[in-house]
């Protein structure tokens, strides 16, 4: 371990496929309206790095992590199970539990359709608080913000619904906004929606 951790700095471990996208793009806009900085294994494109690799780089840099495990049923395809949430979550438990003191000062927010499911499949993690949001954004963003607000230990949050209903408003501009970038709106990287996301702060602090 060499990487300072970052206080700001949160990593989302979730399902990147376009199904999950409302609820990823809602938990990546909440962290950066409360004032952080939203990371995740899609943030750079590098081929010279081994993704597991880069995965852990993250990891160590973050102090909190939001980890969504609601998608780890059967793929459709190939008919086996989903384990890259599990994995990373099991990845940053590590490294609190053996990265030495600093590392140790990690939190996490583990999300999930509903509140006990994981009992059926992820037991181990048990005693951990589970906060479901039932395939809603909404109840997403304000998962994230009670979560944050306590962890931070930070003062004058907006309370959820105040970020809820900013999110509604950048949802409604976010066609234009695309439409002016040249961007299309389902092709979106991580660093176009962080980007994005971040523009229509600074013009709507």
């Amino acid at each position: 371990m060499n990487s300072e951790l970052r206080s700001e700095d949160v990593f989302i471990n979730c399902p990147f496929d376009e199904g999950y996208s409302p609820i990823f793009s809602a938990i990546v806009f909440a962290v950066f309206e409360l004032g952080f900085v939203a990371r995740c294994a899609r943030e750079t494109d590098d081929s010279g790095e081994v993704r597991l690799a880069k995965i852990e780089r993250i990891i160590e840099e973050c102090k909190f992590g939001i980890h969504d495990i609601s998608e780890v049923g059967l793929d459709p395809v190939n008919n086996l199970p989903r384990f890259n949430m599990p994995l990373e979550l099991g990845l940053f438990f590590g490294c609190k539990r053996f990265g030495g003191e600093e590392q140790s000062q990690k939190l996490s927010l583990i999300l999930d359709v509903e509140q006990y499911r994981y009992q059926k499949f992820i037991s181990d993690i048990a005693g951990h608080d589970i906060r479901p949001h039932g395939g809603r954004p909404d109840l997403a963003i304000i998962a994230v913000r009670n979560w944050l607000a306590a962890a931070s230990k930070q003062e004058r949050f907006p309370g959820g619904a105040a970020v809820v209903r900013r999110y509604a408003s950048f949802r409604a501009e976010f066609p234009l906004m695309c439409a002016k970038a040249k961007l299309e709106p389902g092709a979106l990287t991580f660093p176009d929606l962080s980007g994005l996301i971040q523009s229509w702060l600074k013009a709507d602090p």
